[in-house]
């Protein structure tokens, strides 16, 4: 079964989002998993505009990219220039992209800056959805 992990700097918004719309889009079909270089914990915005949005992300959890290391992962996706900055190293990794996603939890207007976010990052889970499944 492919594996996926989704990477971002703090591991409790961007990632966890993408995590959240990889997983629903996979019907099982592959594993997803998200990290960051640091863990800040989950997002409460996130986690209640998600909720919004039809995605639970209250069972999850923040993880450091060093849990991950001894598993081979058929794409790395990262997802924002901070965190491709600092993991250059890619861990067992076949395939790696990335899209910079502005952080909303850092924005003035959050409700908006969440939503545009999840709506960006929900594509982006449908384009990779389209190359894990290819």
């Amino acid at each position: 079964m492919k594996k996926i992990l989704v990477l971002c700097t703090g591991n409790s918004c961007r990632s966890q989002i993408l995590e959240g719309w990889l997983k629903a889009l996979s019907n099982g079909d592959y594993l997803v998993f998200s990290a960051g270089v640091e863990a800040h914990g989950i997002n409460k915005d996130a986690v209640y505009y998600m909720n919004e949005a039809g995605i639970d992300l209250s069972n999850h959890t923040s993880d450091l990219i060093e849990k991950y290391y001894d598993v081979k992962f058929d794409l790395f996706v990262t997802v924002c220039d901070s965190a491709k900055e600092s993991c250059p190293i890619v861990p067992n990794s076949a395939k790696v992209l990335h899209r910079n996603i502005d952080d909303p939890s850092k924005a003035q207007d959050k409700p908006s800056a969440f939503i545009r976010a999840i709506l960006e990052l929900k594509k982006l889970a449908e384009e990779l959805d389209q190359i894990i499944r290819n």
